[in-house]
Order: C-alpha cells, then sequence, then structure tokens
C-alpha cells in the first residue's frame, strides 16, 4: 500500500503546481526600483507581487488569500499621474498659454513621451521603464492582422487607426511649441510612433478619476489617472470589484467581491465587455467570456432577402430608423432579440407588413413567420461559421510564412476561435428551436 504524503505533502504539491502556472518576478530590477519609488510615495503593500502567468501574461499574484469585501489595493493621490501632474511640469506653462486648447489626453499624451524621451532625468523613469514597449490594440496591428478581423471590428479599427492619425495631425503644431525645452528636434521626439505608444498607453491603462473643468484644457472631459503598480491588475469577466478614490484616505481603492487563493493571480474587472470592446480597447481577449458576442453586419443580413421584395425599402427604412440595423449578435445563448426581431421584420409578407409595429415589440405574427425567421437565422449562422473556418485557416498558413507577424495573428486567432465556438453553439440552438416547431 502507496504511503500517504500528508498534508504537508499536499501543500508543497498544490503550491508547486501553481510555480508552474506562475513566475514571481519581485526579484526584478525594474520592479525594486518601481516598490522603492512608491513607497517614497506613501504605497505600503505586503501581498501584491508581480509574476509572470500562464495565459494572462504580466500580472499581480497574492501571497495571503483574498475574502470578498478585502481591500487588493489602495494607492495614494501621490503615486497617480493626471493632468494635474503634468501641469506641475515644465509643460505645464506651454499648455497654460497654448491656443486652441489642448484636450486633456493630450497633456498625458505629451507628458509621457516627454518623460519617456528624457530617460533617467524623469522622476516617472521608474514607472515608465514598466510600462509596455509596444502594444496589440488594433491601430498597432499589421494590415495583414487587421484584415482578418470580423468585419465590424475591422471598420472600427480603421476607425481607431484615422482617429489616432488625426490627432497626431492636430497636435503638430503644439508638439512644435515645445522646441525650447529639448535639444533635439521636436518633430523627431513627438513622432507618430511615439504618440501611438503614449494614446495606447493612456487607452489601456487609465483608470476613471473625473476632475474639475481647467480653462487650460478643451471641453473634453478630463478622467483620466495612471495608476502605476495598481495598473499591473488583468481582466477577467468572472470577477466583482468596486474601485473608486477615497477622499478620506486620499487613495484610489479597489476591493474585491470574489475569493483568490493564495498565490494566485488576482483579477479586476473593466466591465461587461465582450472580445471585439476588449480587442479594440485593451488589445486582448478573454477566453470563454460570457458577455463574448458574434456581430452581424446589415451587409450579411440582406445577402438572404430577395431584392425583387417590394417592400425591401420600406423595411430597411423602419429598421434603420429604430436602431434594428446594429447590434445585432449571436450569443452564448443563440441568435439576440435584435437579430431575431430584425429578420421577423424583414420576414414579413405583403399581407402581414402593417403588423410591423407589432414586431418590433416582440409579437408573433405568424407561424409562417416565425419558422422562415428560424430558417434564415440559420442560414446566417452557418455562413459565419464557414467564413470563421476559413479566416483560420488563412491565419494558420500566414503564421507559418510570416514569423514577424505570429503574435497579431495569435490575438486574431483567439478572437476568431472564441467567435467560432459561439456560432457552434447558437447552430445548435436553432437546430433544437427549429425541430421542436415543426
Amino acid at each position: 500500500m502507496k504511503k500517504s504524503r500528508g498534508r504537508t505533502g499536499r501543500k508543497r504539491r498544490r503550491k508547486h503546481l501553481r510555480s508552474l502556472c506562475a513566475v514571481n518576478c519581485s526579484h526584478k530590477l525594474e520592479y525594486i526600483k518601481l516598490k522603492k519609488w512608491l513607497k517614497d510615495r506613501g504605497f505600503e503593500d505586503s501581498n501584491l507581487r508581480p509574476a509572470e502567468f500562464l495565459g494572462t501574461g504580466r500580472g499581480l499574484m497574492t501571497t495571503k488569500a483574498l475574502q470578498a469585501g478585502d481591500l487588493i489595493i489602495s494607492l495614494p493621490e501621490k503615486c497617480l499621474l493626471t493632468t494635474g501632474t503634468v501641469l506641475s511640469s515644465c509643460l505645464g506653462e506651454y499648455i497654460m498659454k497654448w491656443k486652441p486648447p489642448v484636450s486633456p489626453l493630450i497633456a498625458l499624451c505629451t507628458f509621457l513621451i516627454a518623460e519617456k524621451h528624457i530617460g533617467e532625468k524623469s522622476p516617472w523613469k521608474p514607472y515608465i521603464d514598466v510600462l509596455p514597449k509596444t502594444y496589440t490594440c488594433p491601430v498597432c496591428l499589421e494590415h495583414d492582422a487587421v484584415s482578418l478581423l470580423p468585419e465590424t471590428l475591422r471598420m472600427k479599427a480603421q476607425e481607431q487607426r484615422t482617429m489616432v492619425h488625426e490627432l497626431y495631425v492636430s497636435s503638430k503644431a503644439f508638439f512644435s511649441s515645445l522646441q525650447p525645452l529639448f535639444a533635439e528636434s521636436a518633430e523627431t521626439i513627438f513622432n507618430y510612433s511615439a504618440l501611438e505608444w503614449a494614446w495606447c498607453t493612456i487607452n489601456t491603462r487609465t483608470i476613471y478619476m473625473k476632475h474639475s473643468q481647467r480653462e487650460c484644457f478643451s471641453l473634453e472631459p478630463d478622467v483620466y489617472a495612471l495608476a502605476p503598480y495598481l495598473d499591473l491588475l488583468n481582466h477577467s469577466p468572472n470577477v466583482q470589484v468596486k474601485a473608486a478614490f477615497n477622499e478620506q484616505t486620499r487613495s484610489y481603492e479597489i476591493r474585491t467581491n470574489s475569493q483568490c487563493k493564495r498565490y494566485e493571480e488576482v483579477f479586476i474587472c473593466y466591465g461587461p465587455h465582450d472580445n471585439q470592446r476588449l480587442l479594440l480597447e485593451y488589445g486582448f481577449v478573454a477566453m470563454d467570456n460570457p458577455h463574448s458576442s458574434v456581430y452581424v453586419s446589415s451587409d450579411t443580413l440582406l445577402k438572404y432577402f430577395p431584392p425583387l421584395d417590394k417592400q425591401r425599402n420600406a423595411k430597411l427604412s423602419i429598421l434603420r430608423d429604430h436602431d434594428f440595423l446594429e447590434n445585432l449578435t449571436f450569443g452564448w445563448d443563440g441568435p439576440s432579440w435584435r437579430l431575431l426581431t430584425a429578420l421577423k421584420l424583414l420576414n414579413l409578407g405583403a399581407d402581414e407588413f402593417t403588423c410591423w409595429r407589432r414586431t418590433l415589440l416582440g409579437d408573433v405574427i405568424s407561424a409562417r413567420n416565425e419558422q422562415q425567421t428560424l430558417n434564415i437565422t440559420a442560414k446566417i449562422c452557418h455562413f459565419l461559421i464557414e467564413e470563421t473556418q476559413h479566416v483560420l485557416l488563412q491565419i494558420s498558413q500566414l503564421k507559418r510564412s510570416k514569423e514577424n507577424l505570429k503574435t497579431h495573428l495569435a490575438l486574431v486567432e483567439a478572437l476568431r476561435l472564441e467567435n467560432l465556438k459561439i456560432l457552434q453553439r447558437s447552430a445548435e440552438i436553432l437546430c433544437n428551436l427549429s425541430m421542436a416547431t415543426t
């Protein structure tokens, strides 16, 4: 009979298994310097450790078990990087006299670029050093990777790229005005790549913190704060937290509403976002995300309706006027109510068209309309499954031929694989529904 190893042995084995999933990075020089820098600003923490995790990459590990209601982190106001930080720097006088006023976003971008450029002389160097060198937001993705995104996300990615480019063009004159602060050319320092990096840093890492309106800034909301160390916490759709600035302690605090075992990664939730939103705003995809959806474009929708339908234009006009041509989705529980409603309206027969208002309210118009809607929904679902499988094959081929795109392609692949699972689940649900109604 095999001898039992006892409780000590079990604990040792559990700790060994956890160590396979996480590598403590506290010993690394950049984190030692960051923790000292934060301590000098009043931050005390003995429970969170920077670590590399299998699946999520860099994050924070807890050295004690957390219970619902426990404080995860309390970051003093002095540690936060806000527009107030920017105005108190050498950039302040240039921002205050520039007309028309720059946005709070551009002020923060400018500060990050300037501090990164001056290197050792920057009081924020310990924080700048641990920021990502590159990002995977769509604005940073190579064209080959963007072209393989789902249509609705691809369009938003192009809009994001255009927006960042326009932000750069509209800020060039302001950047040039900063020349007296630098020995090098301001145009070289504040180039497009630098702005793209700074914009991604702010877009992916800031916490929401409302500040009072200042005359030296444009009217865009001043709601950004970069939170060193706290911003190492990764997102999970399966946890809940309470996060806010505590006026009494003058600290930004996060409390967990979930449990977390000792030596496991501590997660926070950025919001109930689907994977398209997560990729667009933060540059990552969450596996088995309960909020994930597959979007159906209006072009895909209309492929399955005869162009000779005399009421086609009137139906489209109704859907457009009542905002039923966007946010049409398949989810883990099948086609959304919005998608089915849009399809029911498009499926109305000539003698049923006068019932369109009842259709939008969710009424059943006829058994024929219900069955036809399910049939076309199933066809759309199968079309999207085939399209997704085709794209996954393309990604597989590209990964072999374009080594430099591997990271970008892996991200698109993760999104497409999640979409495929959702569509296959929806196809099963539609098959069951169809069988139940026949």
